[in-house]
């Protein structure tokens, strides 16, 4: 009774307290009552050393991070950069730099960059950002994608064929991008953006020219690449609103650009006949879409949503083939050039239509199913007028035109249930079908006797998709859990070659003799995650597939049915990971693939070999924590791949007769909680048996960076 009545007191002393200008503590009262003493404050727990050097609760939000280092190495240079995607040489400037800071208590100001010179790598990005408000962004980013000019390889006669020099070629990415949107509280949401993207440089092409070995077979090794100048203007707005339990939105997207690109190929180098080629297309573009969705609860457990969407693109577009001394010449009449074309000029115009109809419906709390439907229809038409060139004749003009229609239906439907313990069932249907109607005209013409007619050619399609998914997850004990699934899907094409004016027995292109070809895909995987401790984590997963293509030619080809290629593929993998103690843990993949793909050419002629693509790879990665301070990572990696065969006497020797492998070691030390360092060593090697060793190389990476923290 006694405790009683001294509760209902301190509840009394409670209300008191919560009259403005008192202010008592659960501690205070209680002494009141038992006229014990107040409670001292429970002592701060102390920082570990790891939590002092990272700043503890008030750890720095901003930082800067300066570096410097260099790459450097023997054999390819170009291969070299391709692998590892930075200059081979010095480089350094800022890696890292972040600051934000609360204006008020409902604004923030943040800011982003990068820059390493040398590098071509860079970015900038300020943010303004008020709560229930809107926003203010813009941001740079640019960066250089490497790539080798390598053409190739001939063993009989042991010769290379690259690019001048031998240098990496470079490609320059960037993008350019300001955003703003205002997000008021129970107002229409608004936002805008505009986005400048571009790509300027060289980047390698697998077309390669033609050569001649001394074993006197023409065989396609020579180098080329794409020269590239492209650039596209975006201006996005899209508005989105809820009323009640709807989602509506819509949008407006207008994109202007031009593609200013060419494919530079080299024939027969180092030859008395040696020429270069310039296979330029311009092209410049306009492009204007609306698109509009709602998203409706009908109830809690049904949903409904809907999308449209039209597009209306417009091009126009130059170009030429010529052949020179050099590349980026004007055109002149030459005994040894081939076809080619000059002054050419033309137009396309797609219109396209998109409706998406999506349901979401749990009738149970432990089964859900989603069909959806796609609609969508394009039209296209274009047009092209330029001068044909062959050899020394004269030019001759040339026309063609084609458009085309397409109606495509593709449904969907989902379902997921887990209403058995420790099971998740789900399975996936896919169906599309499409038709299409395709007429074209014109093209080039005959010179001199030799070439074919234009094109007259009339062709009605129909395309038929299905894909069937289905899956389960299992966890049979704690720690376990096991995921297995597959799929099949099919593609089919059917086509009525109403018109087709080349003749059966042409040289230079195939007239329209299919009239089927399906493509299927059998598809089973399994994968097996194991915790037999907490310190230890097991996957392991193994996936087949097996894909063929039929084809069917028409009766008057003369040709039969044919299987046409048959492709298995095994794809084995297998991750672990252990933390033996706190201070170390450890992980390893390994992943093996197996995959050949055969075709009725190879048991004709040696000129065409099964195409195999049997690799492996296996990285070991283990981190360290030395002390308080100090961090060690080390990581180790392989790859071997062995489908190299010399067919150089029949044929071009193709297939992946590569190795690679590297290691690399981190130390990050901090010094106090504003400024840590790191030093990064690595030791890379490759090998490339398709190049006959002239794409080898070895290199090494030195690296250094020190980030300061406030």
């Amino acid at each position: 009774m006694k405790r009683t009545r001294q509760l209902k007191k301190i509840r009394g002393l409670l209300r008191w307290a919560s009259v403005p200008g008192v202010c008592l503590t659960a501690s205070s009262l209680w002494a009141a009552e038992t006229n014990a003493p107040p409670a001292a404050p429970a002592p701060e727990k102390p920082m570990s050393a790891p939590e002092m050097f990272e700043g503890g609760a008030e750890a720095p939000n901003n930082w800067v991070e300066v570096s410097a280092g260099g790459l450097f190495g023997t054999g390819s240079q170009a291969q070299l950069q391709k692998a590892r995607q930075t200059r081979s040489s010095g480089f350094g400037g800022i890696e890292d730099f972040h600051y934000q800071n609360a204006l008020n208590k409902t604004t923030t100001l943040t800011m982003d960059g990068r820059a390493l010179f040398d590098e071509h790598d860079y970015k900038i990005k300020l943010g303004i950002e008020k709560e229930k408000f809107g926003y203010l962004r813009v941001s740079y980013t640019q960066f250089r994608d490497w790539s080798n000019g390598n053409g190739g390889f001939d063993p009989a006669s042991g010769n290379y064929y690259a690019l001048a020099g031998h240098d990496a070629l470079g490609l320059d990415r960037g993008k350019l991008v300001f955003e703003g949107g205002l997000t008021l509280e129970n107002k229409p949401a608004v936002t805008f953006k505009y986005t400048h993207n571009f790509r300027s440089g060289e980047d390698s092409s697998t077309i390669w020219g033609s050569a001649h070995p001394a074993l006197g077979v023409n065989q396609a090794l020579s180098p080329s690449f794409y020269d590239l100048h492209e650039h596209s203007d975006n201006f996005q707005i899209d508005v989105t609103h809820t009323i009640k339990t709807t989602d509506f939105g819509a949008g407006f997207t207008y994109e202007t650009g031009r593609l200013n690109d060419a494919l530079k190929i080299s024939q027969y180098p180092g030859e008395i006949i040696s020429q270069n080629v310039t296979d330029r297309q311009d092209t410049s573009y306009d492009l204007l879409n609306a698109h509009a969705f709602t998203e409706t609860w009908l109830k809690k457990n049904l949903m409904f949503s809907t999308g449209l969407a039209f597009s209306d693109l417009r091009s126009e577009f130059t170009g030429s083939r010529i052949y020179g001394s050099g590349f980026d010449v004007g055109y002149a009449p030459g005994a040894l050039s081939g076809y080619g074309y000059n002054s050419l000029n033309g137009s396309t115009h797609l219109n396209e239509y998109v409706t998406d109809l999506n349901l979401f419906y749990k009738p149970t709390p432990h089964f859900s199913i989603v069909p959806s439907i796609r609609i969508q229809k394009e039209n296209t038409d274009a047009n092209a007028l330029g001068s044909e060139t062959l050899g020394s004749f004269s030019p001759a003009p040339f026309s063609a035109s084609s458009n085309r229609g397409d109606l495509d239906v593709r449904e969907r439907l989902d379902a997921t249930y887990n209403g058995v313990t420790n099971w998740v069932f789900y399975a996936r249907g896919e169906w599309d079908q499409g038709n299409g109607d395709l007429t074209a005209s014109g093209g080039l013409i005959p010179m001199s006797g030799i070439g074919v007619a234009p094109i007259q050619q009339q062709t009605d399609d129909h395309r038929l998709f299905q894909k069937y998914s289905a899956g389960t997850r299992w966890y049979p004990l704690r720690g376990a859990s096991l995921d297995f699934g597959g799929y099949y899907k099919r593609n089919e094409y059917d086509y009525d070659h109403n018109v087709d004016s080349t003749p059966n027995n042409s040289v230079t292109r195939y007239p329209g003799y299919l009239v089927m070809q399906s493509l299927q895909t059998y598809d089973g995987n399994v994968r097996l995650t194991l915790h037999p401790w907490s310190s230890v984590t097991l996957v392991s997963r193994y996936e087949y597939q097996l894909s063929d293509i039929d084809t069917k030619p028409d009766q008057i080809s003369g040709l039969p049915s044919v299987q046409a290629s048959t492709m298995t593929s095994h794809i084995v993998g297998q991750d672990a990971s252990w933390s033996p103690w706190s201070r170390l843990s450890l992980q390893l993949g390994v992943n093996y693939v197996q995959s050949v793909t055969k075709t009725p050419a190879s048991e004709v002629t040696q000129a065409i070999l099964n195409a195999r693509n049997n690799y492996w790879t296996a990285t070991f990665s283990p981190s360290f924590v030395v002390d308080d301070r100090t961090d060690l990572k080390l990581t180790y990696f392989y790859y071997r791949a062995a489908d190299y065969t010399d067919n150089s006497s029949a044929g071009v020797s193709y297939g992946a007769g590569g190795e690679e492998q590297s290691v690399t070691a981190t130390l990050v030390r901090r010094i106090n909680k504003n400024i840590r360092v790191s030093l990064k060593y690595g030791f890379f090697e490759g090998r490339d048996a398709l190049y006959g060793g002239y794409a080898n190389y070895t290199g090494q990476l030195v690296y250094t960076s020190l980030q300061y923290r406030f």
